[in-house]
């Protein structure tokens, strides 16, 4: 699969010059924001189109896992485009008013999706506001040695409203968030590291290396059935998001057990294993 020779099934959503799309692997879509002399910043548009993006990406069968990234080598998301916030035009509101909230989704169509199939955030340089609660709800991320996070909101007289705040109490404790969040402090990839609010960071500081090394990673889920990934995703966010772990499993359970046992994956995945070969996998049907 590659970005010349690849068609979806379903079509996507009518491009966007802010929001490029790729197919750098198998079953994987690369998800570039495409603002690189607003450090990739997000206008409300750009929101609501990048939700749409989000949603034909749960619905296309051939694709299993997204890696989203930013253009250039400075910035992953610094967060809403705080000129256009600025300059809100009452009237323009008046019309369209779903342009001065982010969709139900959150900011840039992440920061409080629940969605069905895994997104790998490829952090490579500021990942500010807006940008730093994307990352918090993405489920898995890779960043550059150069990577900052941070949310300065309060800095500005607002605060971080995208979903960031509770994810980062739940992922660090309340102590270090409330640093982060109310003194401005921001994180190096190693102390992101060090504090378990990503997964790796890249060796090198090469402009794609966290791409690169990201699209690896997405190979790797990419393998697994994909039943199997929703399923299993599906409990590990049912279990973060609710207070009880029990209920997180009944919730889950109940919901995907039956069907993900009588699909054609679980049997594939047996089959393949008793006779000691690569499985096929099939779209999901969950």
């Amino acid at each position: 699969m590659s970005s010349s020779s690849y068609k979806p099934e379903i079509p996507p959503p009518p491009s966007d010059p802010a929001v490029l799309l790729s197919y750098p692997a198998p079953f994987v879509l690369l998800v570039t924001i495409n603002r690189p002399r607003q450090m990739n910043s997000i206008p409300f548009a750009v929101h609501w189109h990048l939700h749409r993006v989000f949603e034909w990406f749960d619905q296309e069968p051939t694709l299993r896992v997204a890696v989203l990234t930013g253009a250039g080598p400075k910035a992953f998301c610094a967060g809403q485009d705080l000129i256009e916030l600025g300059k809100r035009d009452v009237k323009a509101l008046e019309e369209k008013p779903y342009l001065g909230h982010h969709p139900p989704s959150g900011f840039g169509g992440i920061s409080r999706r629940v969605g069905k199939k895994p997104v790998i955030a490829a952090v490579n340089g500021f990942a500010l506001g807006g940008g730093f609660e994307i990352v918090l709800n993405c489920d898995m991320v890779v960043a550059s040695p150069t990577a900052t996070f941070g949310l300065p909101e309060t800095l500005r007289g607002i605060y971080a409203g995208a979903g960031g705040l509770p994810r980062l109490v739940r992922n660090v404790g309340l102590p270090l968030a409330s640093e982060i969040s109310m003194s401005g402090r921001t994180l190096s990839a190693a102390e992101a590291l060090q504090f378990h609010l990503i997964n790796r960071v890249s060796s090198s500081s090469a402009p794609d290396a966290c791409v690169v090394d990201a699209v690896n990673l997405a190979r790797k889920v990419a393998d697994i059935s994909p039943d199997a990934i929703i399923v299993t995703r599906a409990a590990l966010r049912e279990t973060w998001e609710t207070a009880s772990v029990e209920r997180a499993y009944q919730l889950v359970e109940d919901r995907y057990k039956k069907p993900l046992m009588d699909g054609e994956n679980s049997r594939e995945g047996l089959a393949a294993f008793a006779e000691k070969r690569k499985p096929v996998w099939k779209p999901s049907k969950l």
